[in-house]
């Protein structure tokens, strides 16, 4: 038996944005940055328009920034863990911010320094 999935995607920028925006839930909870965008993307990317592209950014980005944080702890003994662990912190605060304007303004989103676990 086929299943037939119903190509009519709904445009929902406010949707993307907020998929957007969920990841600053990390400086608050600690994994909700990762868990919030990872719901929506599963019960949305075959509802909204762009949801499943975007959502794959989110959740490459996301894991990046976490396995970069990972490896920054050792390398601390040495500083330049600091360093990095600043400059994850800095990237997983405006990146979200920009690409949730740029969500909601229906222009294309990019997470730069991605590693594509999901493609």
């Amino acid at each position: 038996m086929e299943v037939y999935q119903d190509q009519s995607l709904r445009e929902d920028r406010q949707t993307l944005l907020f998929a957007h925006l969920s990841q600053l839930l990390n400086l608050f909870t600690g994994l909700g940055g990762f868990i919030v965008p990872l719901v929506i993307w599963l019960t949305q990317r075959d509802k909204v328009e762009d949801m499943d592209q975007q959502g794959k950014q989110i959740l490459n980005f996301q894991l990046t920034m976490f396995l970069a944080a990972l490896v920054s702890i050792p390398l601390m003994l040495i500083l330049v863990g600091f360093v990095i662990v600043a400059a994850v912190g800095l990237l997983t605060l405006i990146f979200p911010i920009i690409n949730a304007i740029k969500a909601n303004n229906g222009e294309p989103t990019h997470y730069p320094l991605s590693i594509e676990f999901f493609k």
